[in-house]
């Protein structure tokens, strides 16, 4: 059977929880058994700059970091479902992926 894999992406954990409630209330309405959320690794980026404008002075640093949290749905394939998923409110700063899977 078909079956569809839903990749959420967000630097904020909280708007991404929020999206997965929603999903996972269409769902349950629905009927449907979902698989998920799967949680991925956090992706961690660190850029470490000197705090000194100039490149002299003391050896000061700022370290930041930006992380993305990643979680994976799978789900049937099925219109009751799908129609109600794709006109969720998605916030600006969550990414969303869906794609077929056999």
């Amino acid at each position: 059977m078909t079956r569809v894999r839903i990749k959420l992406s967000s630097m904020d954990i909280a708007p991404l929880n929020e999206v997965i409630k929603l999903i996972q209330d269409v769902t349950g309405r629905a009927g449907i058994v979902m698989r998920g959320p799967i949680p991925l690794p956090t992706r961690r980026l660190k850029v470490t700059t000197r705090k000194s404008p100039c490149g002299q002075g003391t050896a000061s640093f700022d370290r930041f970091e930006m992380r993305v949290h990643r979680r994976i749905i799978d789900i049937p394939a099925e219109d009751r479902v799908l129609h109600p998923i794709m006109k969720l409110p998605i916030p600006r700063s969550v990414q969303i992926k869906i794609e077929m899977k056999d």
